[in-house]
């Protein structure tokens, strides 16, 4: 398709453009000129004033249902609630039921995702059924598609087949993407260890879980001179131990979850379900320290960790319920809530993921393949049951107006529109 689009302020760090405000034109899914430009004929055109043109959005840790718990989330639900969302790209977390453990099972998501404009990438299971004891088959998957290598929110918990996973990874260069949290701490615990637990008289989950599993993967990620990336960090002891491991060379990343930048264990008060998640909600100090990581680079990207649930698993008391929130179409908001401007949204949310996994981050540039997300740090709307495209409704936000919208995607030449 041919596009133009006028008035943007394009937002690409290293770009000549970077900053100003122009016009792009797309033809036949590809970035012709930019500049002052002028609508020709067969071309479609979108006023984009007000808005922020950015590599498209990549999420690097979602979770569907598909297979098994499609009345979820299937892959069809997801992909729409990404694209609403702004992400041209999505690792799918392997949490499924079959675990996504073999060639065929990623072909599968693979081949049921192809051909939207949101390009879904499975994230093969580490071990056989998740438990930690044999390794999958991850030479296949990576063959058949798997971007990544991960159980998802089961912690590894045993260290030498960790060490034996980093070595095997490192043969053809796989990343294995680990959930932080020494189980044997963390117990049963559902909420944050604070005053705030106490307060409530629930048992407490301290940060030192998240804290000592970190400590233990940095060592190993520097034994094995392996990578390996840190998912959802939410506590300021862990973004002080990554920082630290950054300086002395050790090959680690890491990622945040949207809403540990923006809510807090305070929250809670009232019981609601939809704010039970898993690093659990924390402190106003962790939330100043995560954004501190943000700001000098020691906290690779920012994820959606979208957790779809039925109702039935939602709708119950706080401490049987489920751990999530639907996060696709709210990652936006949250970001702008939490105070980051155009660039360092761009950054996380479009380049520091594709960074994270070792692919290429599309350029705003002509000559290149258009993959964009133009969005509105400004803009108003209300998130409810009309415009939420995922199957599942667990997100405390919905009913909320919130600010910062995304106005649309383009990647593999198709065009989507939030209206």
């Amino acid at each position: 398709m041919n596009l133009l689009l006028k008035n943007v302020i394009i937002t690409d760090p290293g770009n000549t453009y970077n900053g100003q405000k122009a016009d792009l034109r797309i033809e036949n899914g590809q970035i012709t000129a930019i500049g002052e430009l002028t609508k020709t004929d067969g071309e479609q055109e979108i006023d984009g004033k007000g808005g922020f043109l950015s590599a498209g959005f990549f999420d690097l840790n979602a979770a569907a249902g598909d297979p098994g718990f499609e009345t979820r989330e299937d892959i069809d639900s997801l992909i729409a609630a990404a694209r609403a969302g702004g992400f041209t790209g999505v690792a799918v977390m392997p949490h499924t039921a079959p675990v996504v453990q073999s060639k065929s099972q990623v072909q599968y998501i693979c081949n049921k995702a192809r051909g939207g404009v949101t390009d879904i990438h499975p994230v093969g299971a580490l071990s056989l059924e998740r438990e930690g004891k044999e390794l999958a088959e991850l030479y296949d998957m990576r063959q058949a598609g798997a971007i990544a290598f991960s159980d998802g929110d089961r912690p590894v918990k045993d260290d030498g087949f960790m060490s034996r996973a980093l070595q095997y990874l490192k043969g053809f260069d796989g990343l294995l993407m680990v959930y932080p949290e020494n189980g044997s701490i963390a117990g049963k615990a559902k909420i944050n260890e604070s005053a705030n637990s106490v307060l409530l008289g629930m048992k407490g989950l301290p940060a030192l879980a998240e804290e000592m599993q970190i400590s233990r993967d940095i060592f190993l990620a520097a034994y094995n001179e392996a990578r390996v990336h840190i998912s959802t960090v939410s506590a300021a002891g862990s973004v002080a131990l990554i920082r630290k491991a950054k300086q002395e060379g050790v090959n680690i990343t890491c990622d945040v979850a949207a809403h540990h930048l923006s809510m807090t264990e305070e929250l809670l008060a009232d019981f609601d379900s939809n704010y039970k998640v898993k690093p659990p909600l924390r402190g106003a100090a962790d939330v100043a320290a995560l954004l501190e990581g943000l700001k000098d680079g020691t906290i690779d990207a920012v994820c959606s960790q979208h957790r779809p649930e039925e109702i039935e698993f939602k709708n119950v008391e706080f401490e049987i319920a489920h751990y999530g929130i639907i996060g696709l179409q709210t990652v936006l908001p949250l970001l702008v809530r939490a105070g980051l401007g155009a660039v360092q949204i761009a950054e996380k949310l479009a380049a520091g993921p594709r960074k994270v996994l070792g692919i290429p981050v599309p350029a705003v540039s002509v000559g290149t393949n258009a993959c964009l997300t133009l969005f509105n740090t400004t803009e108003k709307w209300r998130y409810d049951e009309d415009n939420n495209y995922s199957l599942s409704a667990n997100s405390p936000l919905l009913g909320q107006e919130l600010t910062g919208r995304v106005q649309l995607i383009f990647n593999n030449n198709q065009l989507y529109t939030n209206g």
